[in-house]
């Protein structure tokens, strides 16, 4: 039997998902989940075989529930979403599926092929290696409408930024620079934290030590060894590293328009 876990914190869609599991003979819901931490805390005490996740939760997404998994217990991940185009294509060119909501039976069955193929073929190398290629070519967060505002020093002063208008954040040294047109303020953070706490903005990791606002990206350039230049809205230049260049060449590829 495959036990499964569903998290997903629209009950609606946790219905959908339950009963289409509930016509699988092979398969046996252990629990299901509208939050994080519930979510979090039973999978840790019981590892499900197979993990419905939705992208978008609570206060946490659910690539951020999926990074909190212990590698060596990892699960078959199937991220049910109604996310945009860009990321289903990532999803296609990794091993861990997507359902886009609503699907249909046809898409459901399709799913479960892919499931019932990897239980009998895959470990738990294969698939943290799975989710590590989703998680990284998705260098671009799910997106919100979620308005919410960081306080950060410029000078003497601390000021509240709508976490809309930042451009760039980048770590330096025990802070955050993050760049809101031509000024610059710092935030004693990691840049792992903002980028939680700008995961409502589309941000695209760059390098290791700095993220871009794709809605504030002017132009774009190559140097001759091949990384990317940024020029963005307020003027400020950033350039990507080697490490992220593939990422960051897939995802502009994606933007540029093709003929029919």
């Amino acid at each position: 039997m495959i036990r499964v876990i569903i998290v997903d914190d629209e009950p609606a869609a946790r219905r959908t998902l339950r009963e289409c599991c509930a016509q699988q003979t092979d398969f046996e819901l252990i629990g299901e989940y509208g939050d994080t931490r519930s979510a979090l805390e039973a999978i840790r005490a019981t590892p499900p075989d197979l993990l419905f996740l939705d992208i978008q939760l609570d206060a946490t997404s659910g690539m951020e529930l999926a990074r909190a998994l212990d590698p060596a217990k990892l699960p078959m991940i199937v991220f049910v979403t109604a996310y945009d185009q860009y990321a289903l294509e990532a999803f296609e060119l990794s091993a861990t599926d997507y359902l886009l909501k609503p699907f249909d039976e046809e898409r459901f069955a399709k799913t479960l092929a892919r499931v019932r193929h990897r239980w009998e073929t895959e470990g738990a190398a294969e698939r943290e290696g799975a989710l590590h290629s989703v998680l990284t070519r998705l260098g671009v967060r799910a997106t919100n409408d979620a308005r919410t505002r960081l306080l950060a020093e410029i000078g003497s002063r601390l000021c509240m930024l709508d976490v809309a208008s930042v451009e760039i954040a980048e770590a330096d040294r025990n802070y955050v620079k993050l760049t809101v047109g031509r000024q610059s303020y710092h935030a004693r953070s990691t840049l792992q934290q903002a980028e939680k706490a700008l995961e409502s903005q589309p941000m695209l990791r760059i390098s290791r030590s700095c993220l871009v606002n794709v809605n504030y990206v002017h132009e774009v350039s190559r140097t001759p060894r091949g990384d990317y230049i940024f020029v963005l809205k307020g003027g400020a230049t950033v350039s990507s590293s080697e490490g992220y260049r593939e990422t960051v060449r897939e995802y502009l590829g994606r933007l540029r328009v093709s003929p029919a």
